[in-house]
């Protein structure tokens, strides 16, 4: 988690003249997230969420903002970002683009029931439905190449076993590709901090800077590995079924997107663990640094490795 750009008051008093949303009464840096600096923003006008952007540029920013308007054009509750006066979802903040867009209230569930399990299921399926029509593509970003880059330099920091786990994952998931399977716009990264609850009722899915064009059952997977996993790194099997089955009632599943689902929880816990292992030994310069744990998702890869779950309906 970071804040790798301060941003002071009168900084952002001067940025918010560009936007018809009144006059800045307080900001707090918000502590979470990985990727980019985050604001929550209130002025006397509404509450909004203000993200300065570390590492996407502004080539880049269309498809993420764009994907996120469309979706809340589709009764997706995701955040809905902002145009300036000059009708642009971003602008320069301290030399780096910046956005602004609504925020939403709720809260995370980090011990989610069976109810919530199966709620979330239902919103990947309607996520990944109302995206179906949305005009822009860029690929997975954290996709094969980059998980080849990425071994590549965190392999000095690995013991000898870390590095035969890895060596052994990557030829399997190299002999497994994704490219056949059923594909559209998916979020890439729907853990339990992304999901905004009031009671069993979803308010907010949040934080869309890892989406892509890739596999909708990998996004499904990668779900699956955070929301239905026990203390021990194991699938909970009542929390996995309550998930998929939800999905699987609004988009049917193939019976090859089912004959994948072991090699996509693998591909879904190696691409985690990578990054984490990558924070943790490569980190950028920042405010506020607390990267995530990457043993967890060792764990779970090994899990799956050497406990392999069939598709659970």
């Amino acid at each position: 988690m970071a804040v790798f750009t301060p941003v002071s008051h009168d900084e952002l008093t001067a940025w918010l003249a560009h936007y018809d949303v009144g006059r800045l009464r307080e900001q707090s840096a918000i502590a979470a997230g990985i990727e980019n600096t985050n604001y929550f923003v209130t002025t006397d006008r509404g509450r909004y969420v203000l993200t300065v952007f570390e590492k996407l540029q502004p080539a880049e920013l269309p498809y993420y903002l764009g994907l996120m308007d469309h979706l809340a054009r589709r009764d997706i509750p995701c955040p809905q970002p902002l145009r300036n006066l000059s009708g642009a979802f971003f602008s320069p903040l301290l030399g780096k683009p910046a956005s602004l867009v609504t925020r939403l209230p709720g809260q995370s569930e980090m011990a989610p029931t069976l109810a919530q399990c199966a709620t979330v299921g239902q919103l990947v399926a309607r996520l990944h439905g109302a995206a179906v029509d949305y005009p822009l593509d860029i690929p997975n970003p954290r996709g094969p190449s980059w998980r080849a880059t990425t071994a590549s330099r965190i392999r000095p920091f690995l013991n000898n076993d870390q590095s035969r786990l890895l060596d052994q994952e990557l030829a399997f998931q190299n002999a497994h590709p994704l490219a056949t399977l059923p594909r559209g716009a998916i979020h890439a990264d729907l853990f339990r901090d992304n999901v905004l609850f009031d009671g069993d009722r979803i308010r907010g899915v949040i934080d869309f800077y890892f989406a892509g064009t890739d596999a909708w059952l990998y996004d499904l997977a990668i779900v699956v590995n955070d929301w239905c996993v026990t203390l021990e790194g194991r699938i909970d099997l009542h929390k996995a079924q309550a998930l998929v089955s939800a999905y699987h009632v609004l988009r049917p599943v193939s019976e090859a997107e089912q004959a994948a689902w072991p090699a996509l929880l693998r591909a879904g816990a190696l691409r985690f663990w990578l990054s984490r292992l990558y924070d943790l030994y490569l980190p950028r310069p920042g405010e506020i640094i607390h990267p995530h744990d990457p043993t967890w998702f060792e764990r779970i890869l090994s899990s799956h490795v050497h406990h392999p779950v069939d598709w659970p309906l």
